[in-house]
């Protein structure tokens, strides 16, 4: 039965639950400190924003989708990477923006790790705009070449490797957009740029899932039965439509929030330059 096959491989794997857990725990705490002292620094929608970023890292991986991405369907799999790797960190980077991100690890463990000089120096280097727009693009770029992606897909050790790298360089990238710990590292104006060099970077691979006029991976190409009755490269295009979809909308609301403080400085000058008309 379809059904109990898809019940069957809702499957946690232990590094994923332990990984999630410290990630929930570390939330709670800061969030319980924060509010303790100044509870407007954290709200209850940032609980529901980080929940929501957890839960689309770790379902992901331990429901039925994982099956599906790794065995049936090119597209399942691309849903599964982009939610990983920008939904997820996304959200999460959202959710502890502010007060809240210096909360996140107790004082006993922040102090040495903040005084501990490589490590700063590494995370400095890292957290760079083009260097972390460089690792987000060669991690996307690289796994989806289909050598690659094939490979991943049929060793469990690369392919936890795979979604790691996803997971690490939405983070960098998306730091850069949210700017949690407010360093300022791009103005505001740099920061939409970013996005749109997020964008234009990806598209290539777009292109070829979308208009590709053969299939690239065979490991999808070569199966008997076909999931939902999808042909290999509709199933190919899919994928890119999904890949596009998710970009668009993630990167789009992002600057469409960027935009949010000119469009009301804008409405605010309008209003003024009125304001003489109308009482004369």
């Amino acid at each position: 039965m379809p059904s109990a096959h898809l019940t069957a491989t809702w499957e946690t794997p232990p590094t994923v639950l332990i990984g999630a857990g410290l990630a929930l725990v570390l939330f709670v705490q800061a969030f319980v400190r924060l509010r303790r002292r100044r509870a407007e620094h954290a709200p209850w929608t940032r609980a529901l924003l980080f929940a929501a970023g957890l839960a689309l890292l770790v379902v992901p991986v331990a429901s039925p989708l994982d099956h599906m991405g790794d065995e049936q369907l090119l597209s399942a799999h691309m849903l599964q990477h982009v939610l990983i790797g920008d939904v997820a960190p996304a959200l999460m980077l959202v959710a502890v923006r502010g007060p809240l991100l210096f909360f996140l690890l107790p004082p006993a463990v922040l102090r040495p790790l903040a005084a501990f000089g490589p490590l700063r120096r590494f995370l400095g280097v890292l957290l760079r705009p083009l260097v972390a727009l460089g690792l987000w693009t060669v991690t996307i770029v690289a796994w989806h070449a289909p050598s690659a992606y094939d490979y991943a897909a049929a060793h469990p050790v690369v392919h936890d490797l795979e979604h790691v790298s996803f997971v690490l360089a939405g983070t960098l990238a998306w730091t850069q957009l949210v700017d949690p710990a407010r360093h300022e590292r791009l103005r505001r104006p740099q920061r939409m740029f970013f996005a749109l060099a997020m964008l234009a970077l990806v598209q290539p691979l777009v292109d070829a899932l979308l208009f590709s006029s053969g299939t690239a991976y065979p490991r999808y190409a070569h199966q008997p039965d076909r999931l939902l009755g999808l042909s290999p490269l509709t199933d190919q295009r899919l994928a890119g439509v999904v890949m596009m979809v998710e970009q668009l909308l993630a990167l789009g609301i992002c600057v469409a929030f960027l935009l949010r403080p000119y469009l009301r400085e804008r409405r605010e000058r309008l209003r003024g330059a009125a304001l003489p008309h109308v009482s004369r």
